[in-house]
């Protein structure tokens, strides 16, 4: 069954919350699936190095994962108005997968989660897209005829799914945003299986 990496960092919550969502879209596409995976964090200075498997979560994507997917959405936090380190660092590994065109024509997607209204999650979905575009993705957004696009009081883009956690950093995500990441997903993996 074709498979859409679900590959995201999430710090707080929010960002994991929103990716469960973006998955259970694409599970709503006939013969479609999703593989949930994140990347380690990073620092600074590396003392010990990441465990192999996350204690929780999603296991750690490997390079097996971008040539076994039939489509990929990304997500993070918002880092001021840019992508978290954590991912930024993965990308900038994949110059063997650019060099051999492993993402060429493959469905892409982005998605987000900030604190507040405007922290930045327009520019942070932008500069996601950037990588997957020299990639050679096919991008991916959310189109106005979502419905819960056009009266959401909180995250919620043309641009790709997201999330306002809000001062109190609440990661579950509202009604609105948990329906816009589903519709995310299923509008991703229903590219990919028409390009199959």
């Amino acid at each position: 069954m074709p498979e859409i990496l679900v590959l995201y960092y999430s710090r707080g919550g929010s960002v994991a919350r929103l990716a469960r969502h973006v998955a259970r879209g694409i599970g709503e596409v006939e013969g479609m699936s999703a593989r949930l995976r994140t990347v380690p964090p990073v620092a600074a200075v590396t003392q010990v190095a990441a465990p192999p498997v996350p204690e929780e979560g999603a296991p750690y994507v490997q390079p097996a994962d971008l040539d076994e997917c039939a489509g990929l959405v990304l997500g993070s936090p918002t880092r001021f108005g840019n992508m978290a380190a954590p991912l930024k660092h993965f990308i900038d590994s994949l110059g063997a997968q650019w060099a051999s065109g492993t993402l060429v024509g493959k469905p892409a997607a982005v998605f987000t989660s900030t604190a507040t209204m405007h922290g930045g999650q327009e520019s942070t979905l932008l500069s996601m897209m950037l990588p997957l575009l020299h990639h050679g993705c096919v991008i991916a957004g959310i189109p106005f005829t979502e419905g819960p696009l056009n009266t959401t009081r909180g995250g919620g883009t043309p641009y790709g799914a997201s999330h306002v956690s809000g001062l109190q950093d609440d990661p579950q995500p509202s009604d609105d945003e948990a329906l816009l990441a589903r519709a995310l997903g299923r509008r991703v993996a229903a590219i990919a299986a028409k390009l199959a």
